[in-house]
């Protein structure tokens, strides 16, 4: 997810945020995944929230890229089935936004045995 596909996404997830009424701390795509920091109410169960925005995302960039589906999506969706979910209770959202931010700078290889 780089260029303009990822302008496509972080508009779209800024989008979402704003008509459900969360708010988007922080963002970063990376070319596999993406990192959200966001708060939302707590009626709101945080599977809902992947759901809105994965599904979201998924069929804006298809509509935007109709191309992307026929070549590299034809036989699956647009993100894999997992994620991951954190609270933010024992760190500040300082310290959250600091390791998103970190994400993005180039990440060292380790050689594995």
């Amino acid at each position: 997810m780089t260029g303009s596909i990822a302008e496509t996404i972080t508009r779209a997830v800024q989008e979402i945020c704003d008509a459900y009424g969360y708010d988007l701390i922080q963002m970063e795509t990376m070319p596999d995944h993406l990192h959200i920091f966001l708060s939302a109410p707590p009626t709101v169960a945080p599977t809902e929230i992947v759901k809105q925005l994965k599904s979201i995302t998924a069929n804006r960039v298809f509509a935007t890229f109709p191309g992307l589906k026929k070549k590299y999506f034809w036989g699956s969706g647009f993100w894999s089935r997992g994620y991951y979910i954190g609270t933010a209770g024992n760190v500040t959202a300082e310290t959250i936004c600091r390791y998103i931010e970190k994400q993005k700078s180039p990440r060292k290889e380790v050689k594995r045995r």
